[in-house]
């Protein structure tokens, strides 16, 4: 396997006020043949204060031995609650995929199968740059010209609506002051932002999440086959929030987030992949 990191932003680029030296990067893991491979790029969750280590390497890996490329996304968050977000962390995510197709030569990955996973704040990235992809333009003459739309997504207990079910802490780091904005907060609620052009999505969530409730993913669900996009979903009767892998490679220090029954999305996933 060839693991290596690559940061995103080159100097000047990145501007965002209270990063303290830190740069947006993806890690790779690729196999060392020259078969060109579909890609997953996994985007870990985190409320937008931290990036999940249970929600990347782990789950990059396992994809891994699937027979897929893979790279972790950690980007920009808002740790200590001083500047908002904003679109920053779509900056970011349109870079990576902008930067795996501009490589995907040397990368050995077929541009136009890449899929995004994202768990929890960070499958509402995904679903973000899924919606307003056209919106994030890039400057540098390298990716200006490469698209930035996934050709898939997997959404793993997405943040998805601002409104009665939002987990509100991801919405807080997002807008700052401006999350009493309500057409601000609007904008950031994926349900109202979905078109024609959102690319085919799988999502996984548990009916007893009690920090990003069920509902967030149902609306986006719902918002996908008003417009008649393909989408999959799978509901597990039983388990909490941060599941990952849902095994005791991902499990807390306390043996939670172990549930048997959410393994399967895993393999759920893959052969949703082969299919569309």
């Amino acid at each position: 396997m060839i693991s290596e990191r690559y940061d995103l932003w080159e100097t000047g680029e990145y501007d965002y006020p209270v990063a303290f030296g830190f740069i947006p990067n993806l890690v790779g893991y690729l196999h060392e043949d020259t078969e060109k491979r579909p890609c997953i790029l996994v985007v870990p969750g985190g409320g937008y204060c931290v990036v999940s280590p249970t929600e990347g390497e782990i789950v990059a890996l396992e994809f891994y031995k699937k027979g897929y490329n893979t790279f972790v996304c950690t980007y920009t968050t808002n740790l200590f609650g001083i500047a908002p977000l904003l679109d920053q962390p779509m900056k970011d995510l349109s870079r990576a995929i902008r930067y795996i197709r501009a490589n995907a030569g040397a990368f050995h990955v077929k541009e136009n199968e890449l899929t995004i996973c994202g768990f929890s704040a960070g499958g509402h990235l995904c679903g973000s740059v899924c919606v307003h992809y056209e919106d994030v333009k890039d400057e540098n003459p390298k990716y200006s010209d490469i698209f930035n739309r996934p050709d898939a997504a997997i959404l793993s207990y997405p943040v998805i609506t601002s409104g009665e079910f939002a987990h509100t802490g991801s919405f807080e780091c997002l807008l700052g002051e401006d999350y009493n904005d309500l057409d601000k907060r609007k904008e950031q609620s994926l349900e109202f932002q979905v078109s024609k052009d959102t690319p085919t999505t799988f999502l996984w969530h548990t009916v007893t999440d009690d920090c990003v409730p069920v509902e967030n993913s149902l609306l986006f669900f719902n918002a996908l086959r008003k417009l008649e996009i393909p989408v999959e979903m799978h509901l597990y009767p039983v388990g909490g929030h941060g599941l990952s892998l849902a095994n005791e490679e991902t499990s807390y220090e306390d043996g939670g987030c172990v549930q048997k029954e959410c393994q399967s999305w895993m393999e759920l996933a893959c052969k949703w992949m082969q299919n569309i």
